[in-house]
């Protein structure tokens, strides 16, 4: 043996070698298949974690194996660069957000390559750069013109202290994140995007996408929320106003005893304004207001409500209905306003039960009768309509369409579809974002920003304070404009995009990266890469940012710039990287690096072990990947994010398994270079001569292997077996005495594995196998060198015959691998077709296996 392993050495060295030949850098070629693969690029935080790390070396595993089996791959990495981090960066450490930005790609950029990730970095792409976002304000002007952006009043979050909107996640408890006080809501005018357009072809193509994950189009499916059923007019019992009803339950509508508003619904303090209950409910609706709205709907939430004293009529039974403001119906969902049946919803009845409101059942079940006075809960099951005039006696789910074609014939009602998806809002009142291309004029009014003046650029000599709203409306140079219609004094509209806009095109930008005409795209370039082939990112972003990318792409389409109908052909969606947190009774949560031998190194006092849960800085629970390249490398920091679960699954950290991963790499190593100069002038074995009995299985091990790992990578992705089968090839290799120097036959079988072991082992630890490779005498770098292949008769593993006997006399015979598993050669002459026969009714009382000569089966009866 010669030649110690030294990560840092071989990795900093084969990334040196594959910058300076560009060995990633592709270009479009026709007599090639391309290969698009794209992992969801990363905000620049300042820092990779773990979970960067995890997901982008499956990508790199799959870009490398693609670019081996002959694919021209695209592989390219960006920067999901605007955001409110930068912002608050800035306002709390006094350092603006471009040099904020800037510097932390920097650095990220360092540690991705670090990695050895055969990223195309010609492609790179940052989003706060008027280069790309020139072409999506570009784009927004279209979508004006078309009717697909739009400017409307909506309510938003809004910190009354800091004087400014506040994102969902940023406010906590009903309190502003930054100052403590109260959030409230205000109405303010609001730029969207008209996705409603494309509802019916979004849903329509979540069928039409097999690569993707059940989850995810299910989740799609069910944020889209089309709903078949019936638009209900309730008149009010004193006026001749009306409330309109969505509901997908017109069966239960004999059973509406009561009405619900959600408390954010105008109509609520219209029908209390002037009545004694005024500042009650106002009250009520504040309180409401303030809290999540995801939280408030939840079926474990208690469910409240005022009476707004007023009264509907139910249009079938003409009894007054008292109607309430609710904290568990929102107003954005159908027309904010539900029918209560308490009866037969849950949350209607545990609403009924609280505030003393009455009960009908108007479905019975088939098997019992159902009294409501003693009804421990909602019936929310299927059965026959009672005390519902003419349509009792029907089965309740076939009377739907009687029921709602009865509404349409008396005036009351009419049959509808409802999607719970609503249009885009992407108005944001910040700083650090792509500006909107719109001009206010007092004469004209909205006027469009020519497109010859784009990009209208976002300045960078704005001071940010976190108070009094959005920082470019306190910038005169910026906002005082002239009006490109009337010539008169204007302003520009200081909103600026939510960043979701960014991220829905950056795949296409990466096909011509740096084309400066119009409309920013190379068709011909962008027509060659798309779709994306493979996609892959977490599963958090299954609604938000694949929806709108997948409404975005059919926009670009519609406007003839995309050929494709969907961004994306092949979804993965990666597990967690998970750790338990540690936790010292005076320090708190410590990171892994302040604990020894399960003690605090501030105190020595020991410390609690929790649950395995995500890596999060609150809870310390991370590992730096910088510190696990120091320490072992970055091919050993790739096989185990790879090797300890499958990539769909989440990853529970190992230290031993890290320290695993490093022994397997040294131990390969090790194997490889001992056998490196007696092997160095050898061709690998191709012959057909008679090899002794180790070197046959060592060539049959070997082309198993290397079916399985092909089957694993391009089937399913699971690298974690893959990496196991080459583990079982280096033991069977390690086992084998080692070859007389001068016998060149069985020398060039070790030869073949050896080969086959780096190459298998090239797109998950590629700086060893480079270095291994070259050490064995290869000039050409693996970047040149195709996927192996494997021949099917050699990989085929010898078959003995087995003779099966029931109670010791002959009844079949079968052929089975040499080598296959006692249990399963039993299991194999059970189910042999004529002893199934000969068994059938008795009872087996055992089977007995006799290595590589018979089975006996048992039975009696």
């Amino acid at each position: 043996m010669s030649g110690k392993y030294n990560p840092r050495t071989i990795e900093e060295k084969w990334q040196r070698h594959w910058e300076e030949k560009q060995i990633f850098k592709v270009t479009e070629d026709g007599n090639k298949k391309k290969y698009y693969l794209l992992e969801m690029f990363p905000y620049p935080s300042g820092k990779i974690h773990m979970g960067h790390v995890r997901n982008y070396t499956i990508g790199d595993v799959i870009a490398r194996y693609k670019s081996m089996k002959g694919y021209n791959v695209l592989h390219p990495m960006g920067w999901d660069a605007f955001g409110m981090p930068a912002e608050n960066a800035a306002i709390e450490h006094g350092i603006h957000p471009e040099k904020w930005t800037r510097e932390n790609i920097a650095n990220m950029k360092k540690q991705l390559k670090r990695m050895g990730f055969s990223y195309d970095w010609d492609r790179e792409v940052s989003t706060c750069e008027p280069e790309y976002y020139r072409w999506e304000q570009m784009f927004f002007l279209w979508m004006y013109e078309k009717g697909l952006a739009y400017k409307k009043t909506s309510s938003v979050n809004w910190c009354f202290k800091c004087k400014t909107v506040l994102a969902n996640e940023q406010v906590e408890g009903g309190l502003c994140w930054r100052c403590g006080t109260e959030v409230g809501e205000k109405v303010l005018d609001q730029w969207f995007f008209r996705i409603t357009a494309y509802v019916e072809e979004l849903l329509e193509y979540c069928d039409k996408l097999p690569g993707w994950p059940e989850r995810v189009m299910t989740m799609q499916k069910n944020w889209i929320g089309k709903s078949y059923g019936c638009e209900i007019s309730f008149p009010m019992a004193d006026s001749d106003d009306v409330i309109k009803v969505f509901t997908t339950r017109q069966d239960t509508i004999f059973g509406a005893t009561f009405m619900l508003i959600a408390a954010e619904h105008p109509l609520v303090m219209e029908l209390v304004t002037g009545k004694p209950i005024e500042q009650e409910v106002s009250a009520f609706v504040d309180k409401v207001k303030r809290q999540d709205k995801m939280v408030r709907t939840s079926e474990y939430y208690e469910k409240e409500g005022v009476f707004l004293d007023s009264y509907c009529l139910n249009p079938v039974t003409d009894q007054k209905m008292p109607i309430f403001a609710a904290n568990f119906v929102l107003a954005d969902y159908g027309t904010g306003c539900v029918m209560a049946v308490p009866t037969h919803d849950q949350r209607d009845f545990e609403f009924a039960k609280k505030y003393d409101l009455p009960l009908i059942v108007v479905i019975q079940p088939k098997d019992r009768p159902l009294d409501p006075e003693t009804m421990p809960e909602a019936y929310v099951e299927e059965g026959i309509l009672v005390n519902s005039g003419q349509f009792n006696g029907m089965e309740n789910m076939k009377a739907l369409d009687s029921i709602a074609t009865y509404f349409e014939s008396i005036g009351r009602g009419k049959k509808t579809i409802q999607y719970r998806l609503r249009d885009w809002g992407i108005s944001r009142q910040r700083y650090w974002g792509a500006p909107i291309p719109i001009i206010n004029c007092k004469k004209c009014g909205t006027v469009p920003v020519p497109e010859a003046d784009l990009p209208v650029v976002l300045p960078l000599d704005v001071v940010l304070t976190g108070e009094g709203g959005s920082p470019l409306a306190k910038h005169p140079s910026f906002v005082e404009t002239t009006c490109p219609s009337c010539g008169q004094p204007a302003t520009r509209e200081t909103d600026t995009m939510d960043t979701f806009v960014e991220s829905s095109w950056y795949f296409d930008r990466y096909c011509s990266a740096h084309h400066t005409e119009k409309p920013g795209l190379d068709k011909t370039k962008v027509d060659y890469w798309m779709p994306v082939d493979q996609y892959i990112g977490g599963i958090e972003h299954a609604i938000m940012h694949l929806l709108y990318a997948r409404f975005y792409s059919k926009v670009l389409r519609d406007f003839g710039i995309l050929s494709v109908d969907e961004p994306f052909t092949n979804l993965l969606t990666q597990g967690m990287v998970c750790k338990e947190s540690m936790r010292c009774p005076t320090h708190g949560y410590l990171f892994p690096e302040e604990v020894e031998e399960e003690k605090c190194v501030h105190c020595q006092q020991p410390v609690t072990i929790g649950k395995t849960e995500k890596m999060s800085k609150s809870l310390k629970n991370v590992v730096d990947p910088d510190y696990l390249i120091r320490k072992y490398g970055a091919d050993t920091t790739r096989l185990f994010c790879l090797f300890a679960s499958p990539p769909e699954k989440d990853l529970e950290w190992s230290d031993q398994g890290v320290d695993g991963a490093f022994r397997f790499i040294n131990r390969t190593w090790r194997i490889i270079m001992d056998y490196r100069d007696v092997i160095r002038d050898v061709k690998p074995f191709q012959g057909d001569a008679e090899l002794p009995e180790d070197l046959k299985n060592l060539r049959r091990k070997t082309h198993q292997t290397i079916k399985k790992v092909t089957s694993d990578i391009e089937d399913r992705f699971h690298f974690n077996t893959a990496i196991s089968a080459v583990m079982e090839l280096v033991n069977v290799l390690y086992q084998i005495p080692k070859p007389d120097k001068e016998n060149r036959i069985d020398l060039a079988v070790v030869r073949e594995t050896v080969e086959s072991i780096i190459l298998l082992l090239t797109p998950i630890v590629p700086h060893v196998a480079e270095e291994l490779w070259k050490n064995i005498g290869h000039q050409n770098t693996l970047s040149k060198i195709s996927w192996p292949t494997y021949d099917p008769a050699i990989a085929a593993e010898e078959e003995i015959t087995i003779v099966i006997q029931i109670n010791g006399k002959l009844r079949s015979r079968i052929n089975v691998p040499a080598e296959e598993e006692a249990e399963a050669i039993k299991n194999l002459a059970q189910a042999d077709e004529k002893i199934v026969k000969l068994v059938e009714g008795k009872q087996i009382v055992k089977v007995v296996y006799v290595p590589k000569k018979l089975v006996n089966i048992v039975v009696k009866g």
